[in-house]
């Protein structure tokens, strides 16, 4: 349907195919001149139609930019939404649930570890610090 639909809205005449699809389906040797002089008219009707859609179109999306400008929605107003719910729509699928699940558990994990190294840090500067004020208050110590 959408082909259909695109065909009627191009802006560029037949193409060959077309043309030879057209002209084998009723060749003009075939066709009276009355016949062909219908079909000539025809075509102009057509062409004129299409014209007049093609006009119509414009103008009604003219309408549509107007309408957006009035109520204040212009393009980056619209891509910030589409993002919006392009992002509403990521978070709700079963696979990002299930990775951001997973990597809260690691991070959490992660810092529990950095706590415990920083913890250990801690009591080995505080172990070396004991150490350093014992041995400079024992004058025995000293003298070794």
């Amino acid at each position: 349907m959408e082909a259909q639909a695109r065909g009627l809205l191009e802006t560029e005449p037949l193409q060959g195919r077309d043309e030879d699809a057209i002209a084998s389906a009723d060749s003009p040797s075939m066709l009276s001149e009355e016949e062909k002089e219908e079909l000539k008219a025809e075509l102009v009707q057509l062409e004129d139609e299409i014209t007049t859609l093609r006009q119509v179109l414009s103008a009604k999306e003219r309408h549509l930019v107007e309408i957006k400008q009035k109520l204040g929605m212009n393009l980056m107003n619209e891509l910030k939404q589409n993002f919006s719910k392009g992002w509403h729509d990521v978070q709700t699928t079963t696979a990002y649930k299930k990775t951001h699940e997973t990597l809260s558990h690691a991070g959490q994990k992660a810092t529990a570890a950095f706590s415990n190294v920083g913890t250990a840090i801690s009591k080995k500067f505080g172990d070396m610090s004991y150490s350093i004020r014992h041995s400079i208050s024992m004058p025995a110590m000293r003298r070794k």
